[in-house]
């Protein structure tokens, strides 16, 4: 039987209009952005779905509205399969046939990248969806404030591999950031220090060196003023083991018992994405399902291992589209 492990989308998969349509054609997931609201105190589904882009893409309206649209792409999934296994069942059909992995819903493992690890821990019942709502957006100001005292870039390493990027580091003042999949690795640290790096690594072969449009130097040691205070958010927050293995980003591993501990090292620590991905294709997992905007996930997924079932959940049509890729 497949295993099946979810993958939630992380910063920069934002998009003005995110998850109307899906407010718009299902009243649960209307009902999901309203309770968004109730507990944050502002209309952050407006933001999602209106914008302005300049407001979106301010980390404390990115960070959880994303978690907010990949939740309710989470629930809306889990809608439809138990709603078409109850239908199954009810014509004397084979309930197997609709199955994701064991029992009438299921997956074995679950992931995501930087924040989308807040919403894959939320999804495997580790906290509340308020709790995790309010702890990312908690998150992305402490963030920000970051940024904000901090002058941080990060640029996109192309075609050059992790070794002589560590290097280009080393020798540039900056630390590597996302390891990503073959061949895409994001370097954080200071402007200028980001600029310098850039012009090593196209010295050293790379096809590319890109400077991203971000607002500060994420995954790097210019977020440690974010992490005491993330901490004490979290400490906030009842934490307890998730019912399927969550993997970490800090240890590529899954969770144990010190979650909250590396949820704050997570702020400054690089992301093992490839290495994370890898392990859970080891471990037999050949179906992986992104949930949220965008389809980055699925993009360095086809880089790690092509031979992989790759689906998401961003708005409607994809929803549909996975519904019938797993119904058959």
């Amino acid at each position: 039987m497949s295993k099946t492990a979810l993958l939630f989308a992380g910063q920069g998969a934002q998009v003005v209009g995110m998850g109307q349509d899906l407010a718009e054609k299902f009243p649960s997931a209307k009902a999901w952005f309203d309770r968004a609201n109730a507990a944050l105190g502002y209309d952050l589904a407006g933001i999602c779905f209106n914008g302005p882009e300049a407001d979106l893409t301010k980390t404390e309206n990115a960070q959880p509205g994303i978690f907010l649209v990949s939740w309710v792409c989470f629930q809306l999934l889990k809608e439809q399969v138990q709603s078409l296994k109850s239908k199954a069942q009810s014509h004397g059909m084979p309930g197997a046939t609709l199955d994701l992995g064991l029992g009438t819903w299921d997956f074995q493992s679950a992931a995501g990248l930087s924040l989308g690890e807040f919403t894959a821990l939320t999804a495997a019942g580790a906290m509340s969806f308020e709790d995790g709502l309010r702890v990312v957006c908690q998150r992305g100001k402490f963030m920000q404030e970051a940024c904000d005292v901090t002058k941080g870039g990060m640029a996109a390493i192309i075609g050059l591999d992790e070794a002589p990027t560590r290097e280009v580091c080393a020798e540039a003042g900056v630390v590597l950031a996302n390891l990503n999949c073959p061949g895409q690795l994001v370097i954080s640290g200071a402007a200028e220090k980001i600029t310098k790096a850039c012009e090593l690594a196209k010295a050293k072969g790379a096809k590319r060196a890109l400077p991203l449009p971000v607002a500060g130097a994420y995954h790097s040691p210019l977020m440690a003023s974010a992490q005491p205070k993330l901490a004490a958010e979290l400490a906030k927050i009842n934490l307890v083991s998730p019912v399927v293995p969550v993997i970490s980003n800090v240890t590529a591993q899954a969770h144990g018992a010190d979650i909250s501990a590396k949820l704050v090292e997570q702020v400054c620590a690089s992301v093992r994405w490839e290495e994370y991905m890898r392990a859970l294709l080891a471990q037999g997992f050949t179906r992986f399902i992104e949930l949220g905007p965008g389809t980055a996930l699925s993009g360095f997924m086809k880089r790690i291992d092509k031979t992989a079932t790759m689906l998401n959940v961003a708005d409607a049509a994809s929803l549909e589209a996975t519904i019938k890729a797993i119904s058959i």
